[in-house]
C-alpha cells in the first residue's frame, strides 16, 4: 500500500548518531503532538515521551554514575521496557533487557554475565530469586518505584553527544551449544537499524504500530525504534490469545502488524473484524520462513496490505527482506539485503558462490554487531573477517546459514550449519534444556533437538537415560516446569535405557535425530 503524498516517509541517512537521538526527532519533525507511546493506562505524544526518556536517564545517571556500567530490566510491556533503550543510551549505560519469558535461572546467569550494577523489574520476578541470584554488587529496584522516583526527581541531561560506536546494549541469545550468550550492540547498530527497516517499509508518521514480539529482541526492539524514527506511534501489547490481537488491532487502527510464522498460522485461523483489517498497510515476518499456504491466507485476509517476509540474526540485527511485490510469486524467498547490509554467498572454497550454488551467508557491514560479551572464543567462531570480495571489509558474521541465490538475485534458505532449534520464533539452546534436565537428578543422560513441526516450526524433543520407575519419570516434566519458560519446555520425552555411541564414545546425536524423526514420519 503506498503512503499519500503528505505523509512524512524517512529518508535514508547513513550517518549514524547517538541512539537517543531518535528521542528528538519529534522537536524537528513537527510531530511532537502526535501520539508515540499508547500504554493501557496512559497515552505520551513525542514531546512528552521525549521528557520522560530524558528524567529516567538523569535519574539513571544519578543513581549509578559509571559511563559503561551495564543495567538490567526485567518486566512485561510498559513504560520502563519501551523507554530503557533510549534512556541507558542518554545515560551513558548499557541495557540489559532480559526476556519477561525467562525465569530465575536464565536471568540469574544473564546478571551475572553481564555484570548488571542495577536490576529494574517487576515485584514478583524480583521475588522469584533465589539467595545468590543477585550480584552482591547489583543493586535491586521495582519497576513502580524507579519510574516514580525518576519524575520526582525530575533530572534532565539533553541529548548525548556519545560515539555511535560506544556500546549501548547486551540482547542475550541462545547459541546452539551453552547458556545464553550477550550480543554486544552500538549506537550505530541500533540507530542505522531503525533508519533501515523505516525506510524500507516505507513507515509514515501516521502509522501505528502494535508491538506484540518480545522487547528484549532485536526483532521486537526495533518496532520501537522504527516507528519512533518514523514519528510514528507505537501500542505495546501483552496478549493471551490471537483474538487479543485482532482486537487491538480494530482498537487502535493499527497499520503495522510484525509477527513470527507460529503466530500468523494462529492468526489466520480466526475471524478478523473489518475495522481490524481496514487500516493495516503492512505486515512483517521474521523468526522463520513463511509457507506458501500460509501466505495465501494472509491475502485472504489482508488483501490490500504489503507482505514482508524478513531474514535476520541478533548478530547482525537484520539482513534480508522480500519486496512486498514479489511475495506471490516468490512466496519461500528471503529476498536481498536490507539498507547497509551486505550479503555475500561463500561457498566451501571460500569463492563467493554462483547462481543457484549453496554457500554460507556472510553478513557484512555496520549492522554487525560488536561480538559476544566476555566471550572471545564463541566470537572469534562468528565474528570473522569479511571475505575479500567484500565492499565493506573489517568484521563479518560467518551465520552458519546455507543459503543459496538465483539468477535473479534473490536468496533462499537452505538449513542451518548448527543444532540450534528454532521453535515459535525463539531460538533455543539444545544443551540449556539438555543442563536443566541433568540438574533435577532424575536423569545421567540427556539430548534435546528439535523436530519438525507445521505449528511450531520446530517441536523440543528431550531424550534422556534414567530410573524405570513410572512415578520418578513423571516428576522431571514438572520440576522442567519450574525451571525453563514455557517456550524451551519439551514438546516430548522419550526415556532409554542407553543412549547410543558414535566412535569416539561419545553420545550419538545423529543417530538419536533419525531415530526420531523416522517414528514421526512412519
Amino acid at each position: 500500500m503506498q503512503t499519500s503524498p503528505d505523509q512524512f516517509q524517512p529518508a535514508l541517512d547513513p550517518a549514524p548518531r547517538p541512539l537517543d537521538h531518535l528521542a528528538e526527532l519529534a522537536g524537528t519533525g513537527g510531530y511532537g503532538a502526535r501520539p508515540a507511546l499508547v500504554l493501557r493506562d496512559a497515552v505520551f505524544n513525542h514531546d512528552e515521551l521525549r521528557q520522560r526518556i530524558d528524567n529516567l536517564a538523569g535519574w539513571l545517571a544519578r543513581e549509578i554514575g559509571t559511563a559503561g556500567a551495564r543495567v538490567a530490566s526485567w518486566a512485561a510491556k510498559g513504560e520502563l521496557t519501551c523507554l530503557m533503550p533510549l534512556a541507558a543510551a542518554r545515560a551513558g549505560l548499557v541495557h540489559v533487557p532480559i526476556n519477561p519469558l525467562l525465569k530465575r535461572a536464565q536471568a540469574a546467569h544473564i546478571l551475572a554475565d553481564s555484570g548488571s550494577v542495577m536490576l529494574i523489574a517487576t515485584k514478583s520476578r524480583i521475588a522469584s530469586l533465589d539467595d545468590g541470584d543477585i550480584p552482591s554488587d547489583c543493586g535491586v529496584i521495582e519497576e513502580n518505584d524507579a519510574l516514580s522516583a525518576a519524575q520526582t526527581a525530575g533530572l534532565t541531561l539533553g541529548p548525548s553527544n556519545y560515539d555511535p560506536n560506544d556500546l549501548t546494549a547486551i540482547l542475550y541469545t541462545s547459541g546452539s551449544t551453552g547458556r545464553p550468550k550477550g550480543v554486544m550492540l552500538s549506537h550505530a547498530n541500533l540507530w542505522l537499524g531503525a533508519v533501515s527497516v523505516a525506510h524500507y517499509l516505507k513507515m509514515a508518521r501516521d502509522d501505528v504500530t502494535l508491538a506484540v514480539l518480545p522487547l528484549s529482541f532485536d526483532y521486537g526492539q526495533n518496532q520501537l525504534l522504527s516507528t519512533w524514527y518514523a514519528g510514528g506511534s507505537v501500542v505495546p501489547l501483552d496478549f493471551l490469545f490471537p483474538r487479543d490481537v485482532a482486537k487491538a488491532c480494530a482498537r487502535h487502527s493499527v497499520t503495522t502488524l510484525a509477527a513470527v510464522p507460529p503466530l500468523w498460522v494462529q492468526l489466520t485461523e480466526m475471524e478478523w473484524p473489518a475495522e481490524a483489517v481496514s487500516a493495516m498497510r503492512r505486515m512483517t515476518n521474521s523468526g522463520g520462513a513463511l509457507t506458501p499456504d500460509l501466505v495465501r491466507d494472509l491475502r485472504g485476509i489482508f488483501p490490500k496490505s504489503d507482505l514482508y517476509p524478513m531474514y535476520g540474526l541478533t548478530e547482525a540485527f537484520r539482513s534480508t527482506f522480500l519486496n512486498p511485490a514479489l511475495v506471490d510469486s516468490h512466496p519461500t524467498s528471503m529476498g536481498q539485503a536490507i539498507p547497509f547490509a551486505e550479503i555475500l554467498v561463500i561457498n566451501d572454497a571460500g569463492d563467493v558462490a554462483g547462481p543457484d550454488e549453496e554457500g554460507e551467508l556472510v553478513h557484512c557491514g555496520p549492522l554487525v554487531a560488536q561480538g559476544y560479551w566476555q566471550d572471545p572464543e564463541r566470537t572469534a567462531q562468528r565474528f570473522k573477517l569479511a571475505p575479500a570480495q567484500s565492499q565493506y571489509g573489517g568484521t563479518a558474521v560467518w551465520s552458519g546459514d546455507r543459503v543459496r541465490r538465483d539468477t535473479d538475485g534473490l536468496l533462499y534458505f537452505v538449513g542451518r550449519r548448527d543444532a540450534m532449534i528454532k521453535s515459535a520464533g525463539n531460538r533455543i539452546s539444545p544443551q540449556e534444556i539438555e543442563e536443566a534436565a541433568i540438574a533435577t537428578d532424575l536423569v545421567a543422560e540427556a539430548v534435546a533437538f528439535g523436530l519438525p513441526d507445521e505449528r511450531l516450526g520446530h517441536a523440543v524433543h528431550l531424550v534422556v537415560r534414567g530410573s524405570d520407575d513410572a512415578q520418578e519419570q513423571a516428576k522431571l516434566p514438572k520440576m522442567l516446569k519450574q525451571e525453563l519458560p514455557n517456550f524451551m519446555q519439551p514438546h516430548a520425552i522419550h526415556w532409554k535405557k542407553a543412549m547410543p555411541l558414535n566412535p569416539n564414545g561419545k553420545i550419538d546425536r545423529t543417530a538419536l535425530y533419525r531415530e526420531f524423526a523416522g517414528e514421526q514420519s512412519a
